[in-house]
């Protein structure tokens, strides 16, 4: 049988304390045992369903590990207080001082940032190469490699990873396969791909409100277990702990996913399309022009799309800022990082979300400072949106009226 992510999710069926259609909140912080000898062996690891104090795992985090861990087809998933917090103790639970990581040029501006100017400090070095040119990745593998790290699809360029082929590598190297799926939940499945380890940001399109701050990490129970320890553990002794509040929220969000999801991807290809018509420097997954368009289609779950990001290109700052003001002003959206919101959200990554990769780099990746990244939206009428954006682009002369 086909794998179906969203099904695997809305299975999922828990009862509240009371027989509520959601799951009881666990206000709590610590929690009592019947017997001393119970709390020893819940410090142990073996007392299974007990609670040990809520920076360890509590009742509202691990009903939406659960439920994340079935969408990605892992054993378990262990819940964050942010995206970078599930980046972090993954690596650091993966790495010692003196081991090397591989992974893309192109990645988010913070997971950069870790490993290039914090990481280091801990003797843990990584190559930063073209995740799309495999013969590249291979050669960057040395016998101090322990991680193959990439995103299913980069943040900013929309860069689309082989996830197959990666894996192949990774398991000929006896790496640990991560991959953060961030920009393409149920679009793409990279445990059922290769991948050892799943990455959210849980902020983005999976809560999808823009009000809360979360991450998970998906993968098997030894794994996960392991990042868990007391004594340890990095999840456990580095605290990136979820609030339980948060998890109910993003749970309830979480079941909508799909219908989002599928929203968000018929919105962003139809504006693409209209851009490219447009002669717009214009990329996005779904576009067949796109390099990496063949290798997405043949990764991802096709119900769901290609996904809510695509990238124009509008030649200078300058104009990217004043189209993006326009467009706010006129409800279109918001000037402002992050993406996977109800409304259209749009940022300049080159001074925002991947500033802290420098300028120097950026040319050479190809972020030019006119890039202009959209999260598309749930607009209900994306033909007057794309209308009204079109307007805003002819006023600011970025378009000319023999252009379109």
């Amino acid at each position: 049988m086909k794998y179906k992510p969203a099904d695997n999710i809305q299975d999922l069926q828990y009862f509240g304390e009371f027989g509520g259609v959601n799951p009881s909140i666990s206000d709590s912080s610590t929690y009592t045992f019947l017997s001393a000898k119970t709390m020893f062996d819940t410090f142990e690891g073996n007392a299974e369903g007990c609670y040990l104090y809520s920076r360890h795992s509590s009742p509202s985090n691990l009903y939406l590990g659960k439920a994340l861990a079935a969408m990605e087809g892992t054993e378990t998933a262990n819940v964050t207080a942010s995206g970078m917090g599930a980046i972090t103790s993954s690596l650091l639970q993966l790495c010692e001082a003196g081991d090397h990581i591989v992974t893309s040029r192109t990645i988010y501006g913070g997971t950069y940032a870790f490993l290039k100017n914090f990481a280091p400090k801990f003797q843990l070095y990584t190559s930063f190469i073209d995740i799309t040119n495999l013969e590249a990745v291979e050669a960057a593998i040395t016998t101090k490699t322990k991680v193959l790290y990439c995103e299913s699809v980069s943040n900013p360029l929309l860069e689309v990873a082989d996830l197959e082929a990666l894996a192949k590598i990774a398991k000929k190297h006896q790496l640990t396969f991560v991959v953060d799926n961030t920009f393409s939940p149920l679009s793409i499945s990279p445990a059922k791909l290769g991948a050892d380890i799943v990455i959210h940001s849980l902020t983005k399109f999976i809560n999808g409100s823009s009000d809360t701050v979360g991450g998970v990490v998906c993968g098997n129970q030894e794994f996960i277990n392991a990042t868990r320890s007391v004594n340890d553990g990095a999840a456990m002794l580095l605290g990136p702990t979820m609030d339980s509040f948060r998890a109910a929220s993003i749970l309830k969000n979480l079941r909508t996913l799909h219908i989002r999801m599928k929203q968000h991807s018929h919105n962003a290809i139809y504006l693409a399309k209209k851009f490219q018509q447009d002669g717009l420097r214009t990329v996005y997954p779904g576009l067949e022009n796109h390099p990496g368009h063949e290798t997405f289609k043949k990764l991802m779950n096709e119900r769901y799309g290609y996904g809510g990001l695509l990238t124009i290109d509008v030649g200078s700052l300058e104009k990217a800022n004043e189209l993006m003001e326009m467009m706010q002003e006129r409800n279109l959206g918001y000037l402002a990082v992050s993406l996977g919101f109800y409304k259209t959200l749009f940022s300049a990554p080159g001074s925002s979300t991947s500033s802290e990769i420098p300028i120097e780099e950026q040319e050479e990746m190809g972020l030019s400072d006119g890039l202009i990244r959209f999260s598309i939206g749930l607009d209900n009428d994306i033909e007057r949106t794309y209308q009204m954006m079109k307007n805003c682009m002819l006023e600011v002369g970025i378009l000319k009226e023999e252009m379109v």
